[in-house]
């Protein structure tokens, strides 16, 4: 069984069990999150696709890490014949979540 729900302006496919990054939710360490924007759900073979949510279905998740960072983003800015160069990254803030069912 596996949906694709929104998380936080972006889509995933889970399945129970999985551990996830998704973009910072403001939530604690060990808390339980519920994300209720299930755009398809997969049964053994019988598909639910929302228009645009599926009604009913929950996924419900634990909050795992509230302050991972991603890899590292390098932005080069450069402009050619005029001796202009700009070096400048980021590491975005993520939280790490695990799946524990799709309801």
């Amino acid at each position: 069984m596996y949906a694709i729900v929104d998380i936080a302006g972006q889509q995933f496919k889970v399945e129970a069990g999985f551990e996830i990054f998704v973009n910072r939710l403001q939530a604690a360490k060990g808390d339980a999150v519920e994300f209720d924007k299930v755009l398809l759900v997969d049964n053994d073979g019988t598909v639910k696709i929302g228009s645009p949510y599926v009604e009913g279905a929950k996924v419900k998740a634990t909050v795992l890490d509230d302050n991972v960072k991603a890899d590292k983003v390098l932005v080069f800015k450069k402009i050619r014949r005029k001796g202009f160069q700009k070096m400048n990254g980021h590491r975005q803030k993520l939280t790490k979540i695990q799946i524990n069912e799709i309801a």
